[in-house]
């Protein structure tokens, strides 16, 4: 293959845009969704152990369910000084021009939160489903990694793709 500057210009904005994804990618979120396969199978004292007591539990049809929830606030500052421009009319005959320098000192908080339902059959997860009201896959996942983060250090680690 011959290089030349187009084909030199296309190599470094397709590696500039797979440095942009992995810079997004958020490990804990992976390790969230994979808990949700590696739990299967997980005995209930086990659980009990790693994860503590639930917040909310309940029995139906010899099916218990564990709900666990976690919650944190998370805070961004202000994005700093802002500047507009501006022009009007107080009457036809007299424009108004304007600028003027403003500071977003306000900083925005957001809640990220997670309710992980165990299922558990004859003492035996089942299945995790999580719910949340984060904005965001990896916001959703990254928070319900708080939750399973415990039991994940006692069971095999996800395997890592061949490269």
């Amino acid at each position: 293959m011959k290089f030349t500057s187009k084909t030199t210009i296309r190599g470094l904005i397709a590696a500039g845009a797979l440095l942009g994804l992995s810079a997004c990618a958020n490990p804990q979120a992976d390790q969230a969704a994979y808990a949700q396969t590696a739990f299967v199978g997980m005995p209930k004292q086990f659980l009990l152990t790693c994860a503590g007591v639930p917040t909310r539990s309940a029995t139906v049809d010899n099916v218990d369910y564990y709900t666990y929830t976690s919650e944190r606030l998370v805070t961004t500052p202000g994005t700093g000084p802002r500047f507009g421009v501006g022009f009007g009319h107080y009457r036809p005959w007299s424009p108004w021009y304007g600028w003027g320098v403003g500071f977003d000192d306000y900083p925005e908080t957001e809640t990220r939160d997670c309710q992980a339902t165990f299922t558990l059959k004859d003492g035996v997860v089942q299945r995790i489903v999580y719910n949340s009201a984060s904005d965001g896959q990896a916001a959703r996942l990254g928070q319900c990694y708080r939750i399973v983060e415990n039991c994940l250090a006692m069971v095999p680690q996800q395997p890592v793709p061949p490269k």
